[in-house]
């Protein structure tokens, strides 16, 4: 299956305030972000239900939560 997008690939892709590299800081950042946020709910899968952990689960709730 072939996709086929309106803008082109080129190397850049689209945030908020326009059209940056994918190389550029903010992509890096929100990839970073997004790899920490899978990390903490795959640690809550593995730790809820065992109550030794309560503490740890509710401190990675709050990470997981803030706001964005």
């Amino acid at each position: 299956m072939k996709l086929y997008t309106r803008t082109g690939d080129k190397g850049k892709t689209s945030l908020i305030g326009g059209r940056v590299d994918k190389d550029h800081l903010r992509v890096e950042a929100y990839g970073t972000i997004d790899e920490a946020n899978s990390f903490i709910g795959w640690a809550l899968a593995l730790l809820a239900g065992d109550e030794r952990f309560d503490d740890l689960c509710a401190e990675l709730q709050k990470i997981g939560s803030s706001p964005k």
